[in-house]
């Protein structure tokens, strides 16, 4: 059983390209379709609980697909050949980039590649609204999460935790399958205090050892992983205001070559903080040190996930009977789509123009680019992938190496 575990969830590792949509449909085929290692009941219901949960659903899901065919070591196995191959990919473009990054050439091309950038988001955008804005009062959130991002840099952390309280309080009570068993909830504690442990552990460690900046760097991913609803869209601008303006690891422009290069990797794409991380540690001390916050970044975003599958698999069926907390997911995931609206618009100003400046009156605050800054080029290529992409319907890497490619052209003349 295990080396059939192995053999299918390796495989998916490997195909996992396109984001959450297309993994998750490759598992669908895997798992429900080609053999009956989940029914399309149990499938369905996984699938909806792991998009609740901070974190990437793909990677949950496939975790759980895993934990229940043979417990600990088959989420192991499943959660942990989806991230692997990307992890490798992400390792050696990061090393790649970190050494020939700032090149005439390499730059050129990663001008299509940030123009591209903004057409996926947008695309990621439309998707999770079509999911997630399902009633007049989900709008309003979503609205509101923009605004107070945008309007009032409102801190992400606290975005959420508002949706979150204010769809907990305004869903109605109901006495629907309140009749649903708790499961042991001695096992479930058990389950969480041994994965905080072992999450803990390498941060023990690099206090005792007194590495400041890979500290830093737990720290930091280690919140970011219980922020993540609606996936790393979701938490880029959150994220990317920390990493170039608090913490100063990386500049906006090698935050987008990031998200660039993530999009070309298999596996989930908040394997983004692991090139983030690498790309800080490059600059802080060399290849070494790179490693090491690299495999620290991987370490403190993907516990968690395996912590929540473990913990809260058993728990599905009673946590789809509380109403309460399904209004506090769903209000969650509709701010999500505010807080992407606000990344889609704060990276296209990054991208097309080269001069903005930020007006703050107080509490509101406003960022403006300068007009006579825009950049023809990007513009141009932000057109053709959105032609390609969401016109035509084409496939994401092809897009983004057409786009890279039409950006190395234009820079060479």
């Amino acid at each position: 059983m295990i080396s059939e575990l192995i053999r299918v969830f390796g495989r998916i590792g490997l195909l996992s390209f396109g984001g959450p949509a297309a993994q998750i449909a490759l598992m669908h085929k895997e798992l429900v379709e080609d053999r009956p290692w989940l029914s399309e009941d149990e499938y369905l219901k996984a699938l909806s609980f792991c998009m609740l949960l901070p974190g990437p659903e793909a990677m949950q899901l496939a975790t759980y697909a895993g934990w229940k065919r043979a417990g600990i070591l088959g989420g192991l196995i499943g959660g942990g050949l989806f991230v692997i191959p990307g992890a490798i990919v992400i390792t050696l473009l990061a090393l790649a980039y970190g050494a020939y990054g700032d090149l005439p050439l390499v730059q050129s091309l990663f001008v299509g590649v940030k123009a591209c950038v903004v057409v996926i988001v947008i695309q990621a955008l439309i998707k999770i609204a079509k999911r997630a804005l399902k009633q007049p009062a989900h709008n309003i959130i979503a609205i509101a999460a923009f605004v107070a991002l945008f309007f009032f840099a409102t801190p992400f952390p606290l975005v959420v935790l508002s949706a979150g309280l204010i769809g907990a309080f305004f869903q109605a009570p109901t006495t629907n399958n309140l009749d649903v068993k708790l499961p042991s909830l001695r096992k479930t504690i058990t389950t969480i205090m041994i994965g905080l442990a072992v999450w803990a552990a390498p941060l023990i460690f690099v206090v005792i050892t007194q590495q400041k900046f890979l500290l830093e760097v737990g720290k930091f991913f280690s919140v970011l992983a219980v922020v993540t609803f609606g996936g790393a869209y979701a938490v880029l601008a959150y994220m990317t205001q920390e990493v170039v303006i608090s913490y100063q690891w990386l500049n906006t422009d090698q935050m987008m070559d990031a998200l660039g290069l993530a999009e070309t990797t298999p596996g989930p794409l908040i394997l983004v903080t692991q090139f983030v991380g690498m790309i800080a540690g490059l600059a802080q001390g060399g290849t070494a040190l790179a490693f090491a916050a690299g495999a620290l970044t991987l370490w403190v975003t993907f516990v968690p996930c395996f912590i929540w599958i473990f913990a809260g698999a058993p728990l599905i069926d009673w946590l789809d009977s509380r109403p309460r907390l399904r209004g506090a997911l769903t209000a969650i995931t509709a701010a999500v789509v505010g807080v992407i609206a606000n990344l889609s618009l704060w990276f296209a100003l990054q991208v097309f123009f080269d001069q903005i400046t930020t007006h703050d009156w107080g509490v509101f605050s406003l960022i403006w680019p300068s007009f006579a800054s825009i950049q023809p080029a990007a513009v141009a290529l932000a057109v053709l992938s959105g032609f390609l992409l969401l016109g035509k319907n084409w496939s994401l890497p092809l897009v983004l190496l057409i786009s890279a490619l039409a950006g190395l052209i234009i820079g060479a003349f």
